[in-house]
Protein backbone atom coordinates (compact mmCIF):
# COMPACT_ATOMS: atom_id res chain seq x y z
CA UNK A 1 0.00 0.00 0.00
CA UNK A 2 1.31 3.42 -0.93
CA UNK A 3 1.65 6.27 1.54
CA UNK A 4 -0.85 9.04 0.78
CA UNK A 5 -1.07 12.65 1.82
CA UNK A 6 -3.97 15.02 2.49
CA UNK A 7 -4.78 17.75 0.02
CA UNK A 8 -3.56 20.78 1.94
CA UNK A 9 -4.36 23.57 -0.53
CA UNK A 10 -7.96 24.87 -0.29
CA UNK A 11 -7.75 26.22 -3.85
CA UNK A 12 -6.79 22.79 -5.15
CA UNK A 13 -9.71 21.24 -3.28
CA UNK A 14 -12.03 23.76 -4.98
CA UNK A 15 -10.53 22.97 -8.38
CA UNK A 16 -11.01 19.22 -7.84
CA UNK A 17 -14.63 19.83 -6.80
CA UNK A 18 -15.19 21.81 -9.99
CA UNK A 19 -13.52 19.07 -12.05
CA UNK A 20 -16.00 16.51 -10.72
CA UNK A 21 -19.00 18.86 -10.75
CA UNK A 22 -18.89 19.13 -14.55
CA UNK A 23 -18.29 15.39 -15.07
CA UNK A 24 -20.54 13.42 -12.74
CA UNK A 25 -22.92 14.16 -9.85
CA UNK A 26 -22.01 10.85 -8.19
CA UNK A 27 -18.26 11.37 -8.49
CA UNK A 28 -18.56 14.98 -7.31
CA UNK A 29 -20.54 13.86 -4.28
CA UNK A 30 -18.06 11.05 -3.55
CA UNK A 31 -15.23 13.58 -3.36
CA UNK A 32 -17.22 16.23 -1.46
CA UNK A 33 -18.63 13.67 0.96
CA UNK A 34 -15.20 12.16 1.57
CA UNK A 35 -13.36 15.39 2.32
CA UNK A 36 -16.21 16.63 4.55
CA UNK A 37 -16.99 13.59 6.70
CA UNK A 38 -13.69 12.08 7.92
CA UNK A 39 -14.73 8.45 7.36
CA UNK A 40 -12.76 5.66 5.71
CA UNK A 41 -13.77 4.80 2.15
CA UNK A 42 -14.99 1.41 3.42
CA UNK A 43 -17.49 3.26 5.62
CA UNK A 44 -18.51 5.76 2.92
CA UNK A 45 -19.33 3.43 0.03
CA UNK A 46 -22.12 1.39 1.71
CA UNK A 47 -24.05 4.53 2.77
CA UNK A 48 -27.61 4.72 1.51
CA UNK A 49 -29.89 7.68 0.96
CA UNK A 50 -31.73 6.88 4.21
CA UNK A 51 -28.46 7.29 6.13
CA UNK A 52 -28.32 10.99 5.24
CA UNK A 53 -31.83 12.17 4.31
CA UNK A 54 -32.87 14.86 6.80
CA UNK A 55 -30.07 13.91 9.17
CA UNK A 56 -27.45 15.93 10.99
CA UNK A 57 -25.37 12.85 11.87
CA UNK A 58 -24.45 9.50 10.38
CA UNK A 59 -24.66 6.54 12.73
CA UNK A 60 -22.60 3.54 11.66
CA UNK A 61 -20.46 0.67 12.80
CA UNK A 62 -16.94 1.16 11.46
CA UNK A 63 -15.91 -1.67 9.19
CA UNK A 64 -12.26 -1.65 10.29
CA UNK A 65 -12.68 -1.30 14.05
CA UNK A 66 -16.19 -2.64 14.60
CA UNK A 67 -16.82 0.41 16.81
CA UNK A 68 -20.07 2.33 16.63
CA UNK A 69 -19.60 5.91 15.47
CA UNK A 70 -21.82 8.97 15.34
CA UNK A 71 -20.38 11.47 12.84
CA UNK A 72 -21.80 14.95 12.37
CA UNK A 73 -22.64 16.12 8.85
CA UNK A 74 -21.60 19.76 8.45
CA UNK A 75 -24.18 22.28 7.19
CA UNK A 76 -22.68 22.71 3.72
CA UNK A 77 -22.50 18.96 3.18
CA UNK A 78 -26.12 18.64 4.34
CA UNK A 79 -27.14 21.14 1.62
CA UNK A 80 -25.12 19.32 -1.05
CA UNK A 81 -26.59 15.98 0.00
CA UNK A 82 -30.14 17.36 -0.04
CA UNK A 83 -29.73 18.40 -3.69
CA UNK A 84 -27.97 15.15 -4.61
CA UNK A 85 -30.56 12.78 -3.10
CA UNK A 86 -33.62 14.65 -4.34
CA UNK A 87 -35.83 12.12 -6.12
CA UNK A 88 -33.82 9.12 -4.90
CA UNK A 89 -35.39 6.29 -2.90
CA UNK A 90 -34.26 5.73 0.68
CA UNK A 91 -32.84 2.28 -0.08
CA UNK A 92 -30.62 3.53 -2.94
CA UNK A 93 -26.89 3.67 -2.39
CA UNK A 94 -25.37 7.15 -2.39
CA UNK A 95 -22.65 5.96 -4.75
CA UNK A 96 -24.24 3.34 -7.02
CA UNK A 97 -22.38 1.25 -9.54
CA UNK A 98 -23.74 -0.14 -12.79
CA UNK A 99 -23.77 -3.63 -11.26
CA UNK A 100 -26.97 -5.07 -9.81
CA UNK A 101 -27.52 -7.54 -6.98
CA UNK A 102 -29.65 -10.71 -7.19
CA UNK A 103 -32.79 -8.61 -6.58
CA UNK A 104 -32.02 -6.26 -9.48
CA UNK A 105 -30.98 -3.39 -7.22
CA UNK A 106 -27.85 -1.41 -7.93
CA UNK A 107 -24.80 -2.23 -5.82
CA UNK A 108 -22.54 0.49 -4.44
CA UNK A 109 -19.29 1.16 -6.22
CA UNK A 110 -16.38 -0.81 -4.81
CA UNK A 111 -13.14 0.40 -3.32
CA UNK A 112 -11.24 -0.14 -6.58
CA UNK A 113 -13.78 1.83 -8.61
CA UNK A 114 -13.69 4.62 -6.02
CA UNK A 115 -9.91 4.70 -6.37
CA UNK A 116 -10.17 4.91 -10.18
CA UNK A 117 -12.69 7.75 -9.93
CA UNK A 118 -10.54 9.71 -7.48
CA UNK A 119 -7.32 8.94 -9.36
CA UNK A 120 -8.66 10.75 -12.46
CA UNK A 121 -8.57 14.09 -10.67
CA UNK A 122 -5.24 13.27 -9.04
CA UNK A 123 -3.77 12.67 -12.49
CA UNK A 124 -5.45 15.77 -13.93
CA UNK A 125 -4.02 17.99 -11.19
CA UNK A 126 -0.70 16.15 -10.74
CA UNK A 127 -1.45 15.25 -7.14
CA UNK A 128 1.20 12.84 -5.85
CA UNK A 129 0.76 10.41 -2.96
CA UNK A 130 -2.96 10.17 -3.58
CA UNK A 131 -5.45 7.41 -2.79
CA UNK A 132 -8.86 6.85 -1.27
CA UNK A 133 -7.43 7.59 2.18
CA UNK A 134 -6.52 11.07 0.92
CA UNK A 135 -10.16 12.07 1.49
CA UNK A 136 -10.06 11.17 5.19
CA UNK A 137 -6.65 12.73 5.67
CA UNK A 138 -7.80 15.89 3.90
CA UNK A 139 -10.70 16.16 6.30
CA UNK A 140 -8.38 15.73 9.29
CA UNK A 141 -5.80 18.20 8.03
CA UNK A 142 -8.43 20.83 7.29
CA UNK A 143 -10.23 20.18 10.57
CA UNK A 144 -6.95 20.96 12.34
CA UNK A 145 -6.33 24.05 10.21
CA UNK A 146 -9.85 25.28 11.03
CA UNK A 147 -9.42 24.95 14.78
CA UNK A 148 -10.13 21.39 15.90
CA UNK A 149 -7.55 20.15 18.36
CA UNK A 150 -5.40 17.11 17.70
CA UNK A 151 -7.14 15.48 20.67
CA UNK A 152 -10.55 15.97 19.05
CA UNK A 153 -9.36 14.69 15.66
CA UNK A 154 -7.69 11.73 17.40
CA UNK A 155 -11.06 10.83 18.93
CA UNK A 156 -12.86 11.13 15.58
CA UNK A 157 -10.27 8.87 13.94
CA UNK A 158 -10.10 6.46 16.91
CA UNK A 159 -6.32 6.86 17.05
CA UNK A 160 -4.50 5.91 20.22
CA UNK A 161 -2.26 9.01 20.42
CA UNK A 162 -2.16 12.59 19.21
CA UNK A 163 1.29 11.89 17.75
CA UNK A 164 -0.27 9.21 15.55
CA UNK A 165 -2.92 11.69 14.40
CA UNK A 166 -0.30 14.34 13.70
CA UNK A 167 1.63 11.92 11.49
CA UNK A 168 -1.54 10.64 9.86
CA UNK A 169 -2.80 14.06 8.72
CA UNK A 170 0.65 15.22 7.66
CA UNK A 171 1.44 17.74 10.39
CA UNK A 172 4.59 15.89 11.43
CA UNK A 173 5.76 15.83 7.81
CA UNK A 174 4.99 19.56 7.41
CA UNK A 175 7.06 20.32 10.50
CA UNK A 176 9.97 18.16 9.34
CA UNK A 177 9.87 19.63 5.82
CA UNK A 178 9.92 23.17 7.21
CA UNK A 179 12.97 22.44 9.37
CA UNK A 180 14.84 20.51 6.67
CA UNK A 181 14.40 23.38 4.22
CA UNK A 182 16.24 25.68 6.64
CA UNK A 183 19.27 23.43 7.04
CA UNK A 184 22.33 24.77 5.29
CA UNK A 185 25.72 23.31 6.12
Amino acid sequence: MNFVQPIRDPLLISEVKQYYRIRSDRDYMLFVFGVNIGLRISDILPRRVRDVRGRTHILLREKKTGKQKLMAINNKLQKELKKYIEGKADDEYLFPSRQKDKHGLQKPIGREQAYKILRKAADEFNIDQFGTHTLRKTWGYNAYEQGMTLAEIKDVFNHSTEAMTSRYIGLTQDSIDSKVRKIWV
